[in-house]
């Protein structure tokens, strides 16, 4: 018989609890629920009023992964949901606004990934992301070092930039922005991508041809247009262990040194929040956004 636990007054079903899936680990899917469960006061500000997109993995990284974009069967009438704008019409879309929400979702057994806008403002991005990609055998120094260059060549526009890892093997950098389209917010980021090819051309690589990418960082603008989606912050990623796309210091970005130094798990995460709190939390008050140039 399935449990059901009371979250916030909300009935949530829980189901094959006992799985493993990260066999590497042991890491179970009861663990899985625990770490969004006590993640929550991070996680969830960084989903709230954004349609998410569901990276799916019932069986663990090794079984099958694929994404739901659409609200899925069965989803509780108390979970929120929003009709977002695509190519091929309208679509609707989960927006995870609670901790009731958060827990149903990861029974799911999910990565989280979400637009740069907000439901309220779909015509309008109000971040801006770089999707820093080593190809071997470049790793994650050789992104941490583009990521100081395109940290500094953000701040000539007035644009503050916040890292975290991808949760694999790259790294992320964000930026509140406004007053600017997905389009135009694409434009820019490709701008910046193609000038930091032309300063450290033996390193970075803009173009996603797959064979111009190895030794080098593939700056992947790409994920500001309107319809993409990137892994959240905070969220379990569908890797061989438990890897978390976790806020870094730019201590942290400048004092890398060696490939797997910036990996963190689902349990490193709570005492890293402790230390620090949410590194990205400045990007959740839109008075600190800039403009797009």
């Amino acid at each position: 018989m399935t449990p059901i636990t009371d979250v916030e007054g909300r009935r949530v079903a829980l189901s094959n609890l006992e799985k493993v899936l990260y066999p590497e680990t042991g890491f179970t899917k009861a663990e899985l629920v625990h770490y969004y469960a006590t993640s929550a006061e991070v996680l969830l500000p960084h989903l709230r009023d954004r349609a998410v997109s569901f990276l799916r993995y019932p069986d663990g990284p090794d079984g099958q992964v694929f994404f739901t974009k659409n609200v899925p069967p069965g989803t509780p009438e108390w979970v929120t949901t929003a009709e977002v704008p695509r190519s091929e019409g309208p679509a609707r879309m989960v927006v995870v606004q609670d901790l009731a929400s958060l827990v149903w979702a990861a029974n799911l057994v999910t990565e989280f990934h979400t637009h740069q806008w907000l439901v309220q403002a779909p015509d309008e991005a109000d971040r801006l992301v770089f999707d820093l990609d080593p190809g071997a055998p470049a790793t994650i120094v050789h992104c941490c070092e583009v990521a100081l260059w395109l940290r500094e060549r953000l701040a000539v526009d007035g644009i503050e930039a916040y890292a975290k890892t991808a949760g694999s093997k790259g790294l992320h950098l964000l930026a509140g922005v406004r007053g600017g389209s997905s389009e135009r917010a694409s434009e820019y980021a490709k701008a910046l991508a193609v000038e930091a090819e032309r300063a450290m051309p033996r390193l970075v690589v803009h173009r996603m041809t797959r064979s111009l990418r190895p030794g080098k960082v593939f700056v992947d603008w790409s994920q500001n247009a309107g319809r993409k989606t990137t892994a959240a912050p905070y969220t379990l990623r569908a890797r061989r262990v438990p890897l978390v796309s976790a806020p870094v210091t730019w201590e942290e970005v400048a004092e890398c040194r060696a490939a797997g130094q910036l990996e963190f798990l689902a349990g490193d995460i709570a005492a890293r929040v402790q230390d620090h709190g949410d590194l990205l939390a400045p990007l959740l008050d839109s008075g600190r956004s800039a403009s797009l140039p």
